[in-house]
């Protein structure tokens, strides 16, 4: 059975959407489809078992969490 989830991350601006897109899709190729849409980026997993859709959204999160610190040192 395939397990579906979006998760959604919403930014100040469309610029910090982006920023972080081109950040994460490099890694998310082939296992995350991503998107998208004015001030959102929204990502779509998919996997087997809740436990494989769990670890990728685990991974997703803490990938925006260090685009968003490296974003943050550097004043972006």
């Amino acid at each position: 059975m395939k397990i579906r989830a979006d998760i959604k991350f919403k930014y100040v601006d469309e610029k910090y959407a982006n920023i972080s897109f081109n950040s994460m899709e490099p890694d998310n190729i082939g296992f995350i489809k991503s998107r998208l849409e004015d001030e959102c980026l929204i990502c779509s997993l998919s996997g087997d078992s809740i436990g494989r859709l769990l670890a990728t959204a685990d991974d997703l999160i803490f990938c925006e969490m260090m685009v968003e610190k490296i974003s943050d040192l550097m004043n972006i």
